[in-house]
């Protein structure tokens, strides 16, 4: 069957098909299409031409099969609407497509067993690297293991399990915790309840330990009734609190792991009459855009989430070029926002 009557029967036109059509091998047709200097001028136009009459599509898995890269990075983020990761996301795009790569986005909805099943879907997917920040649940790295088991880049960001070395990338959740609950100390509270993440993630460690180290820089002592192990969510954030407030925890600020929790807060203690900051201080740490419009304007740690995107797909890039026995591990600096939410002082 001639390729004209192939088109005409609306079959897929393949690489064999031209090479019939102008009586050369497959392998000068696929040379032809990449423009390879090896193939003459005339031929090269002639295959260009083909395949722009019989509407040629290349075989992107076979082509990736034979290249072992389908110039794909997965990415896994624990929830997609928030604006943090979607700006992660863009930073991670911004450098990929660039480099001709194109981007699988996954969100796992904070569940473990789900983070399970689309890690081994893009692992099937054949990715040449896996960006990705875990979910609230996860302690069991072995989905993980298998990427580096098969010398597929794996690069963490934000939220770095513990038990597994890979790349990753991070701001200094110490630093920025220390300096927000220093803030609140300056400001004059003393009893400061720590809204903290899930602790099997490292991120909440490092901040519970730097709300932890401002309390004893400043002599107050460390009081673990005002420590609540919560989640990231604005739920979560609003029945920590109303727990709080049943237990009848006499605190003057809140230091909430996240702005989503810290909005959760700020919205309770809105309902209760409690007037903030000026019975009770709230603070966050991310700097969401919802952190300026709500009232009073929230005070928090901002974070450099397109930066933190293409620190991570420039560490993909890095390894693939050139894989290294040694883990790749940026730190980014925070910034202290300060607005009316804990400002105490001069009110």
């Amino acid at each position: 069957m001639s390729i004209e009557d192939r088109y005409k029967l609306n079959k897929e036109i393949t690489l064999i098909d031209i090479a019939n059509e102008l009586n050369v091998s497959k392998s000068t047709v696929s040379r032809a299409l990449q423009n390879h200097h090896s193939i003459g001028a005339e031929t090269t136009k002639a295959v260009h031409e083909l395949a722009k009459k019989y509407n040629y599509q290349p075989n992107a898995i076979a082509s990736s099969l034979f290249k072992k890269s389908t110039k794909t990075i997965g990415v896994i983020v624990p929830i997609l609407s928030h604006y943090f990761f979607s700006t992660v996301i863009a930073g991670i795009e911004d450098v990929a497509y660039k480099a001709g790569y194109k981007v699988i986005i996954c969100q796992s909805h904070e569940l473990y067993e789900r983070e399970v099943i689309v890690s081994k879907t893009l692992l099937s997917a054949k990715v040449d690297g896996l960006i990705v920040s875990v979910s609230k649940e996860t302690v069991n790295m072995d989905h993980f293991q298998q990427f580096l088991d098969k010398n597929i880049p794996l690069i963490f960001f934000d939220r770095l399990p513990t038990g597994i070395q890979s790349n990753s990338v991070s701001v200094d959740d110490y630093e920025g915790a220390f300096k927000i609950v220093e803030h609140l100390i300056e400001q004059g509270c003393k009893r400061i309840a720590h809204f903290t993440g899930p602790l099997n993630i490292a991120l909440a460690q490092n901040r519970l330990q730097g709300y932890k180290d401002a309390l004893r820089k400043h002599h107050i002592p460390v009081n673990d009734e005002l420590i609540y192990e919560c989640g990231f969510e604005r739920t979560q954030g609003i029945t920590t609190t109303e727990k709080l407030l049943t237990d009848q925890v006499s605190v003057d600020a809140i230091f909430a792991v996240c702005d989503p929790v810290a909005i959760g807060v700020m919205l309770t203690l809105k309902q209760k009459s409690i007037k903030i900051p000026h019975d009770i201080a709230v603070v966050g740490f991310n700097d969401d855009p919802t952190a300026t419009v709500i009232d009073p304007p929230l005070t928090t740690v901002a974070q450099p989430a397109f930066e933190i995107g293409v620190a991570a797909a420039d560490i993909f890039l890095k390894q693939v070029i050139g894989p290294s026995r040694s883990y790749i591990k940026e730190v980014l600096k925070t910034n202290l926002t300060i607005r009316q939410s804990s400002l105490r002082k001069n009110r």
